[in-house]
């Protein structure tokens, strides 16, 4: 039974792990020191993560966590790569400070609202193209 514990002791730790940097990446992303490319991408990362509507449903079978797990940490990492380390430790220290005088997520209606919209225009084109198949 500690193998369990162990685990999931593990995991909180990664998902913590996860927040901070994502938090750090937001600040990162409107640092004056960090490239237009890395601010970009940054905030398209920070968007998604904390978005409340995944591109990917988490209900759908395995492709659900995907992003979860695959997507957001490796925008995260690429991220990260093309800032100065200068302006990671910064951030890094007004990310932990942020983390300290607030509990609950960020959340960021706005990409949700982009997401939305990207699977509306899905299943539209899905639609003019089952609707030109059909006849």
């Amino acid at each position: 039974m500690p193998a369990v514990a162990s685990t999931g002791s593990r995991l909180r730790q990664w998902a913590r792990s996860l927040k901070s940097s994502l938090l750090t990446l937001w600040f990162c992303s409107r640092h004056p020191g960090t490239p237009w490319a890395a601010r970009l991408l940054g905030a398209l990362v920070v968007a998604y993560a904390f978005s409340p509507i995944d591109l990917i449903p988490d209900f759908i079978p395995v492709l659900g966590l995907v992003d979860d797990v695959l997507l957001v940490p490796l925008g995260i990492w690429l991220t990260l790569r093309m800032i100065p380390a200068v302006v990671q430790d910064e951030c890094r220290g007004r990310a932990q400070a942020w983390q300290a005088a607030h509990a609950q997520r960020p959340r960021n209606r706005a990409a949700a609202v982009v997401i939305v919209l990207v699977w509306v225009l899905l299943a539209w084109l899905a639609w003019r193209w089952f609707r030109a198949a059909t006849f």
